[in-house]
C-alpha cells in the first residue's frame, strides 16, 4: 500500500432519496428488482439495510490500493451506483490500471455514468450480465453484495471464471449475506439485522414486505460453503476480515 496514503470515504454526490418503496401495504409483493424505483433510492436504502457497508466500501478501496499492480485492471462485477468503483480510484496509485464497473441493470448505470468524471484512473461502465463477461488480466476483482442474486447452480462457474482471469497474487473480495447451519444463530442473527433496520428507521411492515421481495431472489449461504467453493476453483486462501450480523466480507487470493 502507498505510504502516507489518505481516504476519503465516497459519498454520492447527489442528496439522497429516502427509501419508502415498502412503507404502504402493497396488494402483491414482486420479487425485488434493480429497476429505476430502487436506483432512485439505493444510496438510502443500502446503508440503512446493510450493517457495516461504508466499513466494507471503505476496505475494498484500501485493498485495490494494496493489491492494483500497474498496467491491469480491476473489475467492479454488480457495480450498482460505483460506490466500490469509486472507492477504489481514491486508493489506487499504480500507473495504466484502470476499473472496469459491470452491471446488467440499465437503471443503476444511469445514474452512475451521471455522477461519474474521469480521473488518473479511468472507470470504464459495461452494461452486461457478469456471466457474460471476459475477465482478463485483472488484479483486483470485488463482487460486492453481488454473488447472493446468482442461482446457486451458476456461482462455480463464475468464482473458476474469475480465478483464471486474475494475475498471480491477485485478490478476489466477495460481500454476503450469510445463512448459518445453526437454526439458533440463523434466527437469532436474522432478528438482530431486523433490529437494525429499526433502528434505521424502517417499521415492520416495510421489512416485512422487503423481506418477501428478496425471497428466491437473494439466497444467502454459508461462509463455510463459500470458502470451500472459492477453494476448489484454485484460490489458495479464502478468509473472513469482516462481519456484521449476518453480513459479512472475505478475501480470496490466488
Amino acid at each position: 500500500m502507498a505510504q502516507g496514503l489518505t481516504f476519503a470515504p465516497f459519498s454520492f454526490s447527489m442528496t439522497p432519496i429516502k427509501d419508502s418503496l415498502y412503507s404502504q401495504p402493497l396488494g402483491h409483493v414482486s420479487g425485488f428488482a434493480f429497476d429505476d424505483n430502487v436506483a432512485k433510492v439505493f444510496p438510502d436504502m443500502i446503508q440503512r439495510s446493510v450493517p457495516g457497508y461504508q466499513t466494507i466500501i471503505t476496505a475494498i478501496g484500501l485493498l485495490a490500493g494494496r493489491f492494483a499492480t500497474p498496467n491491469s485492471v480491476c473489475y467492479d462485477l454488480g457495480c450498482s451506483l460505483g460506490a466500490a468503483s469509486f472507492s477504489m480510484r481514491q486508493n489506487i496509485t499504480v500507473e495504466n490500471c484502470k476499473i472496469v464497473a459491470v452491471d446488467n441493470s440499465t437503471a443503476m448505470l444511469a445514474r452512475f455514468e451521471s455522477i461519474l468524471t474521469q480521473e488518473k484512473t479511468p472507470i470504464e461502465l459495461q452494461c452486461t450480465d457478469i456471466q457474460d463477461l471476459k475477465i482478463e488480466n485483472a488484479s483486483v476483482v470485488v463482487l460486492n453484495f453481488t454473488l447472493q442474486f446468482l442461482a446457486l447452480e451458476k456461482r462455480q462457474q463464475l468464482l473458476a471464471k474469475i480465478y483464471n482471469g486474475l494475475l498471480p497474487n491477485g485478490a478476489l473480495i466477495i460481500s454476503e449475506k450469510l445463512a448459518f447451519d445453526d437454526a439458533r444463530q440463523q434466527e437469532l442473527q436474522i432478528d438482530l439485522h431486523h433490529a437494525f433496520k429499526k433502528a434505521q428507521g424502517y417499521s415492520e411492515l416495510e421489512i416485512s414486505q422487503k423481506r418477501t421481495a428478496l425471497e428466491n431472489v437473494l439466497i444467502p449461504e454459508t461462509f463455510a460453503q463459500h470458502q470451500q467453493r472459492l477453494k476448489s476453483v484454485g484460490f489458495s486462501s479464502a478468509e473472513l476480515w469482516f462481519q456484521y450480523f449476518n453480513f459479512a466480507s472475505f478475501i480470496a487470493l490466488k
